[in-house]
């Protein structure tokens, strides 16, 4: 995740590498700039595409603003679009839609979220433990409005399927930051350092969570 200057404000950035041969800017519907580029494309490169589309961005997020701030329904059927892991993705390429009403397929997708955010944080919490040299009682994952990770006095993790919808490396910085407090369980001093010593631009994360994590719901 990048924060972008255009002007007198700044814009968060998703950047994707890959083998692809060709740059790509698309602006997904919760307003996160997504661009998609080359393997050894440098952050300068980056900035100076994004500083180049301003006005197209500006457009963009123009457009966007004149629709409705937050969707009052979710659309399930063949038009749907959500999140996964920082990606929009059409409804169907999620789960099955072949049948079952607007009920049942929302509860069809909250239990795909619930299983694919298990997996990821399964993944990626390993080598996060090794560098910190701390074990979780256990992990659950679970549905909360208010938190996106907790840690208990009795060192237990939960994390709130909804990770499942965000960029892989903000699921690394709520990770971090829930196994940070296995040895720091108030956010002291002490506990940021170790926070940023993993992670030194965890505070871009926190905004990303901040200002997107609205638009990450069913």
């Amino acid at each position: 995740m990048m924060n972008i200057p255009i002007g007198d404000t700044t814009i968060a950035c998703h950047v994707e590498y890959s083998r692809r041969g060709k740059v790509s800017i698309q602006m997904e519907s919760n307003g996160l700039l997504t661009v998609k580029t080359p393997n050894g494309t440098t952050e300068a490169d980056i900035i100076r595409l994004v500083q180049r589309h301003s006005q197209w961005i500006a457009e963009q997020q123009q457009r966007l603003a004149n629709r409705r701030v937050l969707p009052e329904t979710r659309e399930y059927d063949d038009y749907g679009t959500f999140m996964l892991l920082g990606k929009e993705q059409p409804l169907q390429q999620l789960i099955d839609v072949t049948d079952g009403d607007e009920e049942e397929l929302r509860a069809r997708l909250k239990r795909y979220y619930f299983t694919t955010c298990k997996r990821v944080i399964q993944e990626r919490i390993v080598p996060y433990q090794q560098q910190l040299r701390v074990k979780p009682a256990s992990i659950e994952i679970v549905e909360s409005t208010t938190r996106w990770g907790s840690c208990s006095s009795t060192k237990k993790l939960t994390f709130n399927y909804r990770l499942a919808m965000a960029p892989v490396e903000v699921i690394d910085y709520v990770i971090v930051h829930e196994l940070c407090h296995l040895l720091h369980m108030n956010h002291d001093r002490s506990f940021w350092r170790k926070v940023g010593s993993l992670m030194p631009d965890y505070k871009e994360k926190e905004q990303y969570l901040a200002h997107y994590g609205r638009y990450m719901t069913l």
